[in-house]
């Protein structure tokens, strides 16, 4: 018995003598592998065919030819493609020419591009529906659009997603699955043309509370847009595994329109002594002072601001046509901005004006100061909001010069001149001082890891 043990000591000692260094340095080496694998085992995991999907909770009622863009952009694209700062870039067209002073576009299409169903696009595929537009098609990959008049926003107009029947379009993505709620899209799933693993399910729901109370429950992973995210008395960003992005939406501007026609607030003195009487910050959202967002090429920082003066603003109220105290104003505001109501109520108790609040479902057809939100144009056109003839004019704002503005803005082609002309459009607005322009609110994206 003692002879067999130390037959197999020797043995394991002239065993580790001749390869203790292989096995050390080879234990080194599966360690280091171990570790590597573990690493990027997440990787790996994305590479191997097993199904994604992601499920997604928006607010909104939406119908199958008006979907968001976050879905529509997915599914399908445009001749052009807008950028976040307003510039306009190539998408499914390869360039363009504006020809007959800014009448005639003629785009020439990509060779390569071609619907979710494999099909090669082709000039004649391209399908907008525009008044007082002539289409022309001299060749498969060549589009000519003869406008009856100049209209420098047409880039932007041609940015629409494109599709064919049945939703089928140009993007990266392909309905598979699409439930309705009479003409509104309860549901509808999008699947990679690329990647068949990989899918995203979209959730309408009618409001904010719905869609945190789907992510609470676990019916979707992931919920886009939210002007908070409190669901009853809890806050989400205490539930495990969740992550929240802040975001800014530049799309939406949140301001204080006022009637120009008013008795008291028809005086521009009035409308400016309000504005300087407001705060530099607003919680909600990234303060703002003029109509463009500040990532827009067109927008022109730190100048003209109305920011923060009291004293100012007190002079101003001397100074205008009612040279006693101006009598009590009226705000009416949406319901979800009545927080910034009070506070504006507030912040104009500092300079001796008093105010109350009225709170209405919808835009008003009728009021004294309207607190509510607009949806800031992709182009710097913005005739539809101020030009004293247009019915969406809901400050009734009639300014010559603006209108004058307005109407050279949807004339001019070259950008450098319509720079100029929205520079001095900017310039004018804020010296009339239709609105008091907030901020961009700020929106969440929750998602479960």
């Amino acid at each position: 018995m003692v002879f067999r043990r130390r037959l197999i000591f020797w043995l394991i000692k002239a065993y580790i003598k001749k390869w203790g260094k292989v096995i050390f340095f080879s234990f080194l080496g599966g360690l280091g592998i171990f570790f590597i694998l573990v690493s990027s085992s997440s990787y790996f995991l994305r590479m191997l065919p097993f199904d994604k999907k992601e499920s997604i909770g928006i607010v909104g009622a939406y119908r199958i030819n008006n979907l968001p863009s976050l879905v529509s952009q997915k599914l399908s694209h445009g001749l052009t493609r807008i950028e976040k700062d307003g510039s306009i870039k190539p998408d499914i067209a390869s360039s363009w020419e504006i020809k007959d002073n800014g009448k005639t576009y003629v785009f020439h299409l990509r060779p390569d591009v071609r619907f979710s169903d494999g099909r090669l696009l082709t000039a004649k595929q391209v399908t907008y529906d525009f008044k007082d537009v002539k289409i022309e098609y001299p060749d498969k990959q060549t589009i000519i659009f003869r406008l009856k008049d100049m209209y420098a926003p047409f880039l932007i107009t041609v940015a629409r997603p494109i599709f064919q029947r049945g939703l089928n379009g140009l993007g990266d993505f392909r309905i598979t699955d699409l439930k309705l709620n009479g003409n509104y899209v309860q549901s509808m799933r999008l699947t990679n043309i690329k990647n068949r693993f990989y899918s995203e399910t979209y959730y309408f729901y009618p409001s904010e509370e719905a869609v945190k109370y789907a992510f609470a429950l676990g019916e979707i992973t992931k919920a886009v847009g939210l002007t908070d995210y409190r669901v009853k008395n809890t806050s989400i960003d205490s539930f495990p595994n969740v992550t929240i992005e802040k975001k800014v939406n530049d799309t939406k501007l949140v301001a204080l329109f006022y009637n120009t026609r008013d008795k008291v607030l028809s005086d521009d003195k009035i409308r400016k002594s309000l504005s300087y009487a407001l705060p530099d910050e607003f919680k909600e959202g990234r303060r703002t002072y003029h109509s463009y967002s500040p990532t827009s090429l067109y927008y022109i920082p730190n100048r003209y601001d109305k920011r923060l003066d009291r004293e100012h603003a007190k002079l101003l109220l001397q100074a205008g046509d009612s040279k006693t105290t101006i009598p009590a104003l009226t705000i009416q505001t949406l319901p979800k901005y009545r927080s910034v109501a009070e506070q504006i109520v507030q912040e104009w108790k500092k300079v001796q004006v008093t105010a109350k609040i009225q709170e209405v479902d919808t835009k008003p057809d009728t009021f004294q100061i309207y607190l509510g939100d607009f949806s800031i144009p992709k182009d710097p056109d913005q005739y539809v909001l101020w030009h004293s003839t247009h019915e969406n004019n809901i400050t009734r704002l009639d300014n010559k010069r603006i209108d004058k503005l307005l109407e050279d803005g949807r004339r001019t082609v070259d950008m450098n001149e319509r720079r100029k002309i929205y520079e001095d459009f900017q310039k004018y607005l804020s010296d009339a001082t239709p609105a008091t322009f907030l901020y961009l609110p700020y929106e969440y994206d929750i998602s479960r890891n």
